[in-house]
């Protein structure tokens, strides 16, 4: 989402999902502008460094990706977890090869795609992604005007916790998330405060224990996501999103006044990598899938506590007529 965006039903489940990121991540949230691929000075060694981001949907691209790269073409996979501006720098320097899911971060694209020319767009993923307002359909069935954010400051004392104090609390997820949400409650007059749960992995615990106590919440939230499966949600119509809109924000973010866009999510390549990577540029570049087979391998992870290794290999069984096309051709 730029994450101007993005486990379990318990919170032992929630441990399960945080064991899950680690082991895909192997390096944990190590700082890779400052370290190399371990694998990058084994001579002979065909190696790919993947760029892991916070949100279940970006870990599981990768965790399939890894899968196949591993299994299929023969490398060794480092991933490593890097939070979205980091990301771009690491990858710029060669110290990633590849993102496999950007939200939309126009400075960076300026900067290192069509300035500097040290990243190569890599294309969609294939997903579309949204991020916006949400709250429970429970609530939206029974008290449909709070699908409008001209209403909000109506219900904000229904919205109160402890960490929001007198305001009504808009529930956000990681800090490291780009998003607009405290600019939008100033410049909407809205009686609210936004309250970080930590992570996506802590928000989603904190929304799975509103529904089942079927308690009112506002969210920032985004597809594809796989809770929706567990959580309906509704979302609240913000001001319609306009070019000028995001023009202006671009100049000023603190100046957004709109409901967040709808974003073709895409890959970024190295733009060394982009050339010589031989197969696993190849079948990066190709990697393409919908967000129906990304929300399942992000369940099976998330809410089934399945490794991501676990998760992919049962995904990739059960779907070679859609991966198979991604595999470079002999």
């Amino acid at each position: 989402m730029s994450r101007t965006r993005r486990i379990g039903t318990t919170a032992g489940a929630s441990l399960l999902a945080g064991a899950a990121l680690l082991a895909l991540s192997g390096c944990g949230k190590a700082d890779m502008t400052k370290q190399a691929s371990p694998f990058a000075a084994a001579k002979g060694t065909k190696s790919v460094t993947l760029s892991v981001q916070t949100w279940i949907g970006a870990q599981s691209n990768v965790a399939v990706a890894t899968y196949l790269l591993e299994h299929e073409l023969g490398y060794h996979v480092d991933t490593v977890q890097v939070d979205e501006i980091p990301a771009w720098d690491a990858l710029s320097q060669g110290r990633v090869d590849a993102i496999l899911e950007d939200w939309g971060h126009p400075d960076q694209e300026k900067r290192y795609v069509q300035d500097k020319k040290t990243i190569t767009d890599g294309g969609g993923n294939g997903v579309t992604g949204h991020i916006g307002w949400f709250v429970p359909k429970y609530w939206a069935d029974k008290h449909p005007e709070v699908t409008n954010w001209k209403n909000l400051n109506a219900v904000a004392k229904q919205l109160r916790t402890p960490e929001s104090g007198d305001k009504g609390q808009l529930m956000d997820g990681s800090p490291s998330y780009v998003t607009n949400d405290k600019a939008l409650v100033k410049n909407l007059g809205l009686d609210y405060q936004v309250v970080f749960a930590g992570s996506e992995a802590a928000q989603i615990t904190q929304i799975q224990q509103f529904a089942k106590e079927k308690k009112p919440f506002l969210t920032y939230w985004y597809e594809p996501q796989w809770l929706f499966n567990q959580v309906p949600m509704v979302e609240v119509k913000l001001p319609k999103y306009t070019d000028a809109c995001a023009q202006k924000g671009t100049k000023d973010p603190a100046s957004i006044d709109c409901a967040y866009p709808t974003t073709p999510l895409k890959k970024f390549f190295n733009t060394e990598f982009a050339k010589s990577g031989g197969a696993a540029s190849t079948f990066l570049k190709s990697f393409h899938w919908t967000k129906e087979n990304q929300n399942e391998v992000s369940e099976m992870i998330a809410a089934d506590g399945l490794t991501a290794d676990e998760a992919a290999k049962r995904w990739v069984e059960k779907h070679p007529d859609v991966w198979k096309r991604w595999l470079p051709k002999k």
